[in-house]
């Protein structure tokens, strides 16, 4: 009998996290300045995003954080369904989560050396607008929903080839896309490595997805395991098609249609597969590293990305490398070292509010 709760989902969200808690300490960029010039340096450039024409491992980790946002979305919808909580309660929920979102977004953003500065480039900004789309058009037909998604993407690619603004007039060019003169329109300034405010409006697809998949997981269907394989390989050959076809290009930092497409069919596959292997075929054991840092995800993003980058890094780092510095180690093994040292302490947190069971929920 499978548990009411998806476990699959609990381990993937907690495995994103875990993923970005890493980078954020700087393992990630030590290990790839190690390793150029040798073999395993094609493995440590999948851990930071693609420059432009192209498609990484790290790519997949904003759409599968949105993904996942929209799958736990239908649970929690659901839910308030069975208890019996009113539309009108939970849009107030959702537009007060898409609030916070909104705010925490800004706020990561805000405070710089430099003084404050007001940027959108934030995945939580952006996923602010995602879940409250998502929310909207929740209680569509599936029918429906696919079309919207269908919509927002052939929009996407309106504006992105037919506005022919000068100086943005070249759809899949960086500093020069309509994405750009959005940028300009909303904040004044452009982002020198290329990501766009409006990357919100084709990534809720993925969101949307999520959600669609939450209700097919809740369903009593049999055929839950082929009908997810079966659009990931549709996804899959046509994101990557429109890309070997010389359509669209697959730009993450623009979220092009093809890059939107072909992300959301690698979410699928991976949901697919830990669905089955965790909630299917009942391998429960040792997801407990996972799920104490996934439980309280926004909570540790909001650790790292705001504490960690300004003042937590720094301080265990002086602590750890001035300690190693006197027993003489090695610079890469005192980087490495610290890295993860960092990451314990923070995994540490999540799992004293784990088991104190303090959950911070937007």
């Amino acid at each position: 009998m499978l548990s009411k709760r998806l476990l699959s989902l609990d381990f993937l969200r907690g495995f994103i996290m875990v993923l970005l808690a890493l980078e954020s300490t700087g393992l990630y960029g030590v290990l790839n300045d190690a390793a150029e010039g040798s073999w395993f340096h094609f493995f440590t450039i999948q851990f930071h995003h693609h420059p432009w024409n192209g498609l990484r491992f790290w790519d997949l980790i904003q759409p599968g954080f949105m993904f996942m946002a929209g799958v736990a979305m239908s649970y929690s919808i659901s839910r308030q369904r069975k208890e019996g909580i009113p539309w009108s309660a939970s849009f107030r929920k959702a537009l007060r989560r898409s609030g916070w979102l909104f705010f925490w977004g800004v706020l990561d953003y805000a405070v710089k050396k430099t003084g404050l500065a007001f940027e959108l480039w934030d995945v939580l900004t952006q996923l602010s607008f995602t879940m409250l789309l998502a929310f909207l058009i929740f209680d569509f037909n599936i029918r429906t929903q696919i079309f919207i998604c269908i919509g927002i993407l052939l929009l996407t690619e309106i504006l992105y080839r037919f506005t022919n603004i000068p100086g943005f007039d070249q759809p899949f060019t960086d500093q020069h896309n309509f994405g750009n003169y959005v940028d300009l329109l909303l904040m004044n300034k452009i982002n020198h490595g290329g990501w766009v405010a409006i990357n919100c409006l084709p990534t809720a697809v993925h969101t949307i997805a999520g959600a669609l998949v939450g209700k097919l997981l809740q369903s009593q269907r049999t055929d839950k395991i082929k009908t997810l394989l079966i659009w990931t390989a549709i996804c899959l050959i046509i994101g990557f098609g429109l890309d070997w076809l010389h359509i669209t290009p697959i730009i993450k930092r623009i979220a092009t249609t093809s890059f939107t497409i072909a992300s959301l069919g690698w979410c699928l596959l991976g949901l697919a597969v830990c669905y089955w292997w965790i909630d299917i075929k009942d391998h429960k054991k040792n997801l407990t590293f996972f799920t104490v840092i996934g439980m309280n995800s926004i909570f540790i993003y909001l650790f790292f990305e705001i504490v960690g980058s300004r003042w937590f890094n720094d301080y265990v780092g002086a602590v750890t490398n001035g300690l190693m510095s006197m027993a003489h180690f090695p610079q890469l093994l005192m980087e490495i070292i610290t890295c993860l040292t960092i990451f314990a302490l923070e995994w540490g947190l999540c799992y004293f509010l784990y088991k104190k069971k303090i959950f911070f929920r937007l």
